[in-house]
């Protein structure tokens, strides 16, 4: 069973997959790490963002493979774990060079769908619903309030000590959004088979119970 989640940073998706996880006992497929982890590895290696044709070739290059445990899931770049420094605040701030290029979100589209066969899987990131599972058995759309997740946000940066201001947390969010949902390839959009559920007033528990009645009530179709 593929359980596919969108939805704009901060909403909660992250939090409420890994939950679902748990509590189904599927597995958790963060797609965003995929990218962040080549970020992290043009970052080391010194290349260019904006040397297109490098980028392909360091791509061609780099292994990027995600394992899972009772613990959680970790993320190896070319056999070395990178799972903490692909959350760092840099990584995040570069991120939309790569994911943007067609070529590294086919080849992340592949590694996805890889990660996934022959799996119960709870998937989250932008394009789930709409590019890497359009045939999932629950397609979920989170979303909620930008002052609300830029406060989310903010408290992840400060495990980095890198605190910043809350307001310019959400002229970040805002300007990350236009980013996600205006580029040429796999834009975040709303699938209109989704079930929309806002957070911006919710627990993360909350959701957690919400989207689990949700999805038993998929299970009892079958």
């Amino acid at each position: 069973m593929i359980i596919a989640i969108d939805g704009p940073a901060g909403s909660g998706k992250s939090t409420a997959a890994k939950g679902l996880a748990e509590r189904l006992g599927f597995t958790y497929l963060d797609s965003g790490a995929m990218y962040r982890a080549f970020t992290w590895k043009v970052s080391s290696s010194g290349a260019d963002f904006s040397d297109k044709e490098g980028l392909c070739r360091l791509l061609d290059e780099t292994s990027i493979r995600i394992e899972c445990s009772a613990g959680g899931s970790e993320v190896f770049v070319d056999d070395v774990n990178v799972t903490r420094e692909i959350r760092h605040p840099s990584i995040t701030e570069n991120i939309h060079h790569v994911s943007s290029l067609d070529f590294v979100r086919k080849k992340m589209v592949e590694l996805q769908r890889d990660f996934a066969r022959g799996k119960d899987i709870i998937a989250e990131g932008r394009d789930m619903c709409s590019v890497v599972f359009p045939d999932a058995d629950k397609k979920i759309y989170m979303d909620a309030d930008v002052k609300e997740r830029a406060k989310r946000r903010y408290s992840e940066l400060r495990a980095f000590n890198d605190e910043g201001s809350i307001d310019n947390v959400v002229e970040d969010i805002v300007r990350r959004d236009h980013r996600d949902s205006t580029r040429q390839f796999a834009p975040l959009k709303r699938e209109p088979d989704a079930l929309y559920l806002d957070t911006t007033s919710l627990e993360a528990e909350d959701v957690v119970d919400i989207l689990t009645k949700e999805i038993e009530k998929e299970q009892q179709k079958d």
